[in-house]
């Protein structure tokens, strides 16, 4: 039967009938209401199990339980509470009897609730439940930028305040995924948002809560001293002291440009520590602050200290020691970075071909003092540290695939560390953070190999003769690296669309059960290519985070499968209907 809707309450049945059968469907402006009769009573639930929206009215009821089907998930029938968690709560609806009708009130009772959709999130991630993530996230979708900070804070707080071995993988997929928010077509944001937080979740689900170890009683420290104390308990790996000086810092009310100048300091005491990962970190937990309420800030940074005080360090790593003593090399030009700095020229630098070609040359020595050199003739801190993370990307650029397919991750690894140092320098630049910068280029160094000899950089065709839909068919299929790098610079060359490119290459990310190091790699490449725009160092950056994309996928898409299951009962759909009904 359908009827209209003219008032909150609506009369949907005739009583005698329901009794009679026991269940009956109503269909309302495209909503289809489950109606029951049990225990002499009147109920009312959204048709569609929330589960997979398997029809309810085909589940079976006993004891005030109803229970789908499908996957057998269980229902409270007068709540809608499930009593199998990964299910999530079925809607019900208000009822009345009057004039032998039964009466419904279908309006939603939270759809309007920004508090609910943030309970419903969190009850997802403490529970790593990926659909119910998804449907909170499309809830508060409607609530714009504030559903956004809400997605963003709920992530954040659980993330960190469950980070037992402090920051992790999970949630630098997350702060990454928040960075790129802009760059996406509008409809591809949620499925951003669902991505970062379901990567948070598994390290929140059923794990006890970290307690942060007080800032010291009250009483005035210097920040230098400060920052000594900090460096000398991440050097001998006490995290809980280095937590509590840096927890002192601050309550103290130190700006957040002296407390990264603190982490990044202690990252990079010790070379390329936890083969980069350690200073990406610590740059993540920094902006992920940008994009949430200060009062986060403690348990944000607090949960970096971990990372640092046990990461490894690549001087006690044979590669950086034998068969050249990168580490010797290194200590000894740190040495002469403050008299180098005394006598820097006041001129404007620039990076030249040449200064890139040292940079990606087979010389350690060449390339140290290539730097210094640059440091002489005025280059600044952010300039070097650009150039740098430039020279890693035409590793990945120039990466042949018929290396090892685990040997992209080492190239990969070059390159996020480097923009990680050059980000970290526009927040925090220092000498002790210059120090990344050698450390990166080095670590670009022990990359050569993998461009023995190099790949080719793509030739662009005479003119553009695919839309960027034939990009996405592209990546449905293996080995298609250097289609996908020839379409983007062609796209590029003839003066395509920079946005829309950026955007479709983010949805061929978002399609994919993609791997940590790919989320990586899109986001750097994204912020890299924002310096750059449509030049040929721009171009270079986007063939190479193209072309790292192509060799990862595709993949099962399982995450994509979930997503849009959620989207279908957001929107109302009917997920199995008579004429179309998929098997279990």
């Amino acid at each position: 039967m359908t009827t209209t809707i003219s008032e909150p309450f609506i009369p949907v049945a005739d009583l005698e009938q329901l009794k009679a059968r026991g269940c009956l469907t109503a269909e309302i402006e495209g909503r289809t209401v489950a109606l029951f009769w049990h225990d002499n009573q009147v109920y009312a639930v959204d048709n569609r199990c929330p589960h997979m929206g398997f029809p309810l009215h085909q589940g079976s009821l006993r004891c005030g339980i109803l229970t789908c089907h499908w996957h057998h998930a269980r229902f409270d029938l007068a709540t809608g509470g499930t009593f199998d968690l990964w299910a999530d709560d079925v809607t019900v609806f208000p009822t009345r009897i009057d004039d032998g009708k039964v009466w419904v009130d279908i309006r939603p009772a939270h759809e309007n609730d920004l508090g609910q959709h943030r309970k419903r999130l969190e009850h997802g991630l403490k529970h790593n439940l990926r659909l119910v993530i998804a449907k909170a996230v499309l809830g508060l979708e409607g609530f714009g930028e504030l559903g956004h900070k809400q997605a963003l804070e709920a992530g954040a707080e659980l993330g960190t305040r469950h980070a037992r071995d402090g920051w992790n993988a999970g949630l630098t997929i997350f702060t990454a995924m928040a960075n790129i928010l802009p760059t996406l077509e509008a409809s591809d944001r949620p499925l951003a948002l669902y991505h970062g937080l379901g990567h948070i979740a598994p390290m929140v689900a059923n794990q006890p809560p970290l307690f942060l170890p007080d800032p010291l009683p009250q009483a005035h420290v210097e920040p230098e001293r400060l920052k000594a104390w900090f460096r000398e308990f991440i050097e001998v790996r006490d995290s809980v002291g280095a937590m509590r000086v840096l927890h002192t810092a601050i309550v103290a009310g130190h700006p957040l440009s002296h407390l990264a100048d603190m982490i990044f300091a202690a990252a990079t005491d010790h070379l390329y520590l936890s083969g980069g990962h350690a200073l990406d970190f610590a740059n993540k937990a920094f902006e992920l602050l940008q994009q949430v309420d200060a009062r986060f800030t403690p348990q944000i940074l607090l949960s970096v200290v971990p990372v640092l005080a046990n990461g490894q360090r690549s001087e006690e790593s044979a590669s950086w020691r034998h068969p050249i003593d990168l580490a010797h090399l290194l200590t000894s030009a740190f040495a002469q970075l403050p008299e180098i700095l005394q006598k820097a020229s006041s001129a404007k630098w620039q990076c030249t071909p040449a200064f890139l070609e040292t940079l990606l040359g087979d010389d350690p020595v060449a390339i140290v003092e290539n730097l210094q050199a640059a440091l002489l003739h005025g280059a600044t801190f952010e300039q070097l540290a650009g150039a740098v993370a430039l020279a890693a990307a035409h590793r990945i650029a120039y990466f042949r695939t018929s290396n090892e397919f685990s040997d992209w991750i080492t190239v990969l690894h070059s390159f996020t560390y480097a923009n990680a140092v050059h980000q970290a320098m526009r927040r925090a630049p220092s000498l002790e953070l210059l120090r990344g910068v050698f450390d990166g280029a080095l670590s670009v160094y022990l990359a050569r190999f993998l461009n023995t000899p190099p790949a080719p950089l793509p030739r662009p065709l005479n003119t553009i003769q695919e839309p960027l839909t034939a990009l996405l068919d592209k990546l449905n299929s293996q080995n298609q690296v250097e289609a996908v790098a020839q379409q983007v610079m062609t796209w590029l060359v003839h003066g395509g669309s920079e946005s829309e490119l950026l955007a479709t290459l983010g949805r061929a990310l978002l399609r994919e059960d993609a791997e940590f190091h790919t989320y990586q790699m899109v986001e750097a490449g994204f912020r890299q290519y924002r310096d750059y725009g449509n030049t040929p160092e721009g171009r270079v950056l986007l063939v190479a985070m193209a072309r790292y994309l192509a060799a990862h996928c595709p993949t099962a898409r399982a995450n994509l499968q979930t997503y849009q299951v959620a989207l279908r009962l957001h929107r109302g759909e009917n997920l199995y209907t008579a004429e179309d009904n998929d098997s279990p």
